[in-house]
């Protein structure tokens, strides 16, 4: 990996298993927008981000170096080591080929704890084209706005304190129906800091998802899908309706229940679980696997 700063923008080459696509699309993360083939906006821990990926590098805009280092480095996880990882996860089963080599580009970001808390509590019983349009609903309503070089005005997700003082009745104005009150409580426990991403993260991935449904509306799914994506803990596997799809057309000759999928997933895969979770569901939801 080659990084270097040419006209007020980050440039990247020699960046393997790294696709803006496949990273931004495979259901991790909904702050975002395409502008194109590989050309996307995104806008996380209240900054703006337009990146495009060309054959050869990865271009950053109108990014400081300061900023890269500070943020967007450890955000995109260009330090881990993915081909070690997806060489380890295929030693633990061959029949991952496929999905891994399909989906080489994948990586789980590093992103903001509340931000993603609240998005996947939004996305129970949601297409990802709804949670994203509910999460850029919710910021242009409540939280900073962005204001960019051309005069246009995006807006970060809220704060803890912004959202802290949105009603119930405000929320549902925003589509999120049934989980207005599980946004509320789930709120209200972080503003009091009775759930912070400290504790969470001085405690056991099981000490961690029992706290996380202490929450209102919050189950295995949710808390295991904040537990990777907004803490980066990678022994964890969520399954969704997708999830079990796939596993059973993976792995098993008659339905399973969710319990059982992941138990049999922690078994095979161990602290990569994460990992292989994800490129499993970008694979198999790409691929229709078991639908």
């Amino acid at each position: 990996m080659n990084i270097y700063s040419e006209n007020n923008n980050i440039i990247i080459d020699e960046l393997n298993d790294f696709d803006i696509e496949e990273v931004l699309e495979c259901g991790q993360c909904f702050h975002f927008t395409k502008l194109g083939d590989k050309r996307y906006e995104i806008i996380s821990f209240g900054k703006y981000l337009r990146i495009f990926q060309e054959p050869d590098k990865l271009i950053l805009y109108n990014t400081t170096k300061e900023e890269f280092e500070g943020l967007w480095r450890r955000y995109f996880d260009l330090d881990t080591d993915y081909a070690h990882i997806k060489s380890r996860i295929l030693n633990l089963d061959i029949r991952l080929k496929e999905a891994v080599y399909e989906k080489p580009g994948i990586r789980i970001l590093k992103q903001d704890f509340f931000e993603t808390l609240i998005s996947f509590i939004i996305s129970q019983n949601k297409q990802i084209p709804h949670i994203k349009q509910i999460v850029h609903t919710i910021s242009e309503r409540f939280g900073d706005a962005i204001i960019l070089e051309d005069g246009r005005r995006v807006y970060a997700f809220p704060t803890v304190e912004q959202l802290s003082v949105v009603t119930e009745e405000k929320l549902r104005e925003c589509k999120v129906g049934f989980r207005a009150p599980y946004i509320k409580c789930a709120v209200d426990m972080v503003a009091s800091g009775e759930i912070s991403k400290e504790k969470l993260l001085s405690m056991s991935v099981k000490e961690a998802r029992e706290k996380l449904m202490t929450i209102k509306g919050v189950g295995e799914k949710v808390a295991n899908c904040v537990l990777l994506f907004g803490l980066g803990f990678t022994d964890t596997f969520p399954v969704d309706v997708w999830m079990k799809r796939i596993m059973e057309y993976m792995y098993f000759d008659e339905p399973q229940d969710k319990k059982t999928i992941e138990a049999f997933a922690m078994g095979k895969y161990g602290e990569l679980a994460g990992y292989a979770q994800q490129y499993l569901f970008f694979y198999g939801r790409e691929n229709g696997l078991g639908k």
